[in-house]
């Protein structure tokens, strides 16, 4: 008889860690299918994530690959030198287990998650350098690890006070040499037609995200939060033509339901903002505990989500040089970041938010070691309750034992926020 354990694979580390976070991915995307009135279109988006996460398969290949470390890298100028950015902000469990061990274990968990990505090298488009911009300090002092295996990281200067001149001019400039870097990289040069054909295109990708927004104002919401929150982060690594075909896709989906009045929330079920440390997929761990409490999140204040797609360029003259500084500004001035020294910006956008949307509540999530967001609660907190708008507070890692306390919470205020709904006959 031929032995069996002949014909036993050993798993090698890199094929354990692939299916690992295979298994991550197929968790939530399960989850989302499973949720009331599940919305047809969604479908792409869902076969996006399996592609990439569980079959590692390559969106790029023909492309030169950009790899960024926040927003503030503007793809306008990636795309228009025919390179395609890939954002590597990560929400794996799998790969905050690797960054722990290259890491303080008190180091923000999307950051450990992102090194722990470079350390197990499982891209499905692995990006030829990556640029970093100063906003968060843990991201910045990430590099020096992440260059040590292997990659190029490029530092982008970014001023941590936006309301001076001086900063509007810092920023200018740095974002000109970041354009005369990526020049010398791709080895091509950056045209007036090129970058005002990539400003529209980004223009109206977001012009797409605003009317799906829209839908999220209705009484009867059509589309929930998590797979908002999926729709964004597909962004970060998608082609931007078929992106944007899906969403208008997506938006002749929600019309229907609107015509329809198909919601996925009860008349009762509490309206919620979002806000704080960026839902990466699959972490996805707060949002889906509030949606699946029988609320709905109808809008955020997020790097991975609304902020990303908020404020579009504004040009005055159709330069070269011109357009750069017009991109300039809009990073640096629509950006409410908490890494500034003042942030009011952040707050008024908030309560904004919750009036424009008609919320009910805000949830506030700061990631364990994510310093700027645990500082900066406080004042938000004291804003909300100056205003009236009860919040929640919830500090969370990518660890999946912290369900049931976390749930505890979440459940606890949702209902508060129901029967406040009953009193006041909503």
């Amino acid at each position: 008889m031929m032995n069996t354990e002949m014909h036993h694979k050993i798993e090698t580390p890199k094929e354990k860690q692939n299916r690992h976070k295979a298994m991550e991915t197929v968790k939530v995307l399960h989850a989302l299918k499973e949720a009331k009135n599940p919305i047809t279109t969604m479908e792409y988006f869902y076969q996006r994530f399996e592609d990439v996460y569980c079959h590692q398969k390559s969106l790029h290949d023909d492309k030169l690959k950009v790899g960024t470390m926040c927003i503030q890298i503007p793809s306008e100028i990636i795309y228009a030198l025919d390179a395609v950015p890939i954002r590597l902000c990560n929400g794996f469990y799998t790969d905050d287990e690797i960054g722990s061990d290259l890491l303080p274990q008190k180091a923000c968990p999307l950051v450990k998650a992102t090194v722990g990505h470079f350390a197990s090298g499982n891209f499905s488009d692995k990006p030829h350098f990556v640029y970093s911009p100063t906003t968060c300090d843990q991201k910045t002092k990430a590099g020096a690890t992440i260059e040590g295996f292997g990659y190029e990281v490029i530092d982008v200067d970014f001023p941590r006070v936006k309301e001076s001149e001086i900063s509007r001019e810092y920023f200018r400039r740095s974002i000109r040499e970041f354009t005369l870097d990526l020049e010398k990289k791709t080895g091509k040069r950056l045209t007036k037609k090129k970058l005002r054909e990539t400003i529209s295109k980004i223009g109206y990708a977001q012009g797409l995200y605003h009317k799906l927004c829209a839908y999220r104002k209705e009484k009867d919401v059509p589309i929930s939060g998590n797979d908002m929150f999926l729709v964004t982060n597909a962004f970060f690594f998608d082609r931007i033509d078929s992106w944007i075909h899906a969403v208008e896709e997506l938006l002749e989906e929600c019309e229907k339901r609107k015509e329809n009045h198909v919601s996925i929330n009860a008349r009762v079920s509490p309206r919620i903002v979002y806000t704080g440390s960026p839902p990466i997929f699959p972490n996805y761990k707060i949002p889906m505990l509030i949606e699946q409490s029988d609320a709905v999140i109808v809008a955020d204040e997020t790097c991975s989500s609304n902020r990303m797609f908020n404020d579009r360029v504004a040009v005055d003259e159709w330069f070269v040089n011109d357009m750069l500084d017009s991109m300039a500004d809009k990073y640096l001035k629509a950006c409410t970041c908490p890494i500034f020294t003042k942030n009011d910006d952040r707050i008024r956008r908030i309560i904004d938010l919750v009036k424009t949307y008609s919320a009910d509540g805000v949830v506030y999530q700061a990631f364990a070691g994510c310093t700027v967001y645990e500082l900066e609660q406080r004042s938000v907190l004291e804003a909300m309750e100056k205003a009236g708008i009860p919040i929640l507070y919830l500090e969370s890692d990518y660890s999946p034992s912290q369900g049931g306390q976390l749930s505890t919470r979440v459940e606890a205020f949702i209902e508060s926020l129901k029967m406040k709904k009953r009193k006041q006959g909503k």
